[in-house]
């Protein structure tokens, strides 16, 4: 059987790590994967989270089965951090899963249960795993306007235009702060403009939050959710907390089913749970208890929250940083980097260019142009400016 199977594609991002640690060079610089590091080029575990574990080994007693949704605390916690002071907040359901992509994999599965046509439109560009992900589903994939490759930012009238054309057999898959790849939001206004054609033309939202708090602020980041999640009658939310609490390895998210009603909500969430029965069965608890835990003790919550305050500003602080050492240098083509939120920013760099930053300078990115600023140490910052004047 195996001898008949022809051979992967590697992924883009995951397989780029591989060759970088086979890199004996002492000046690397890995800005491909998506973690958040500090200046010691390490991911650390957040305070809150390791205060949240010793309480957990204090308390736990058992290591038995949880059930098919998950932790029913996390779930609500998810809801609340995300829809608190919406009407949607009433009418959500939730359902634990193993990380973001899990959350996506099991919404996409919903959508073709409900409707076998469904299309998902995806922004051009988007996250390298949104298209396979619906596509594994069965569902077709169809790409609107997003990024301008010479402004690098929305280019918000084509978005809406295209959006203009989605119907009833359609989802339209929202980034829901700090686009990956691009790095590129959208405005307030653009949400409210997306929210009236949702409501007009009959497509269903679906937000992917992955990186809540990394951009503005955990408030102003959730702001065009939320209004969308107040004034529209159905939509879909994938997140993930292996951003903001710094669990990636932990593989801890949730699918959120926003229902005109919460009986509607809930028939959805049921059929998640059978569909998650028939692939992983039952999510892993460790890294939901751990973010229940903080985000039903007051004490905890601050801890968390101050902590990742001080990533969100040492991130803009890299993004200002490379910026201002660029402008110093004589070149002001990466101004852009300086606006966009969160992780990652579209160098607008081709491939080729790319990979005269690794052969060259020991810089791993994407080989798309994306590169991961949060990665970044402090005093790289100099060294990764004089290696992108050479090869633009």
């Amino acid at each position: 059987m195996f001898s008949q199977l022809s051979p992967a594609q590697p992924d883009p991002i995951l397989s780029l790590s591989l060759i970088y640690n086979a890199d004996q060079r002492d000046h690397k610089m890995d800005l491909g994967i998506g973690v958040y590091r500090n200046n010691h080029g390490q991911t650390p575990i957040m305070a809150a989270i390791s205060q949240a574990e010793q309480r957990l080994l204090q308390t736990q007693t058992t290591k038995s089965y949880v059930g098919l949704a998950g932790s029913e605390v996390f779930n609500q916690c998810m809801i609340d951090l995300l829809l608190a002071d919406t009407s949607a907040h009433s009418r959500t359901a939730g359902v634990q899963t193993p990380g973001g992509s899990g959350a996506l994999r099991m919404l996409a599965d919903l959508m073709h249960v409900a409707n076998a046509n469904t299309t998902v439109w995806l922004t051009d560009l988007s996250y390298v795993n949104h298209r396979p992900v619906m596509e594994a589903a069965g569902l077709k994939v169809k790409y609107y306007p997003y990024f301008d490759r010479d402004t690098k930012q929305v280019n918000t009238d084509a978005m809406l235009s295209a959006l203009a054309q989605a119907g009833a057999n359609d989802v339209v898959l929202l980034h829901g702060c700090c686009h990956n790849p691009t790095g590129a939001d959208i405005s307030f206004e653009a949400w409210q403009a997306i929210t009236a054609l949702a409501n007009k033309n009959g497509f269903l939202p679906f937000v992917d939050m992955a990186y809540l708090g990394f951009g503005d602020g955990l408030e102003k980041d959730s702001a065009g959710l939320k209004f969308m999640a107040d004034n529209i009658e159905e939509m879909m939310i994938a997140t993930s907390c292996s951003k903001n609490f710094g669990l990636y390895r932990e593989r801890t998210g949730a699918a959120l089913l926003v229902g005109d009603t919460l009986p509607n909500a809930q028939k959805a969430k049921g059929r998640i749970l059978t569909l998650a029965r028939a692939s992983y069965t039952m999510p892993p608890d460790h890294g939901a208890a751990l973010v229940a835990d903080i985000l039903t003790s007051s004490m905890l919550t601050a801890v968390w929250k101050q902590e990742l305050i001080m990533m969100q500003q040492r991130i803009i602080g890299l993004r200002q940083n490379l910026v201002q050492t660029l402008i110093a240098k004589g070149c002001d083509q990466f101004n852009f980097i300086a606006d966009h939120k969160g992780m990652f920013s579209m160098t607008g760099l081709s491939p080729e260019k790319i990979m005269r930053l690794r052969d060259e300078f020991a810089i791993y990115a994407v080989g798309d142009g994306r590169i991961n600023v949060a990665g970044l140490q402090e005093q790289q910052i100099d060294a990764l400016a004089t290696a992108l004047i050479t090869v633009a």
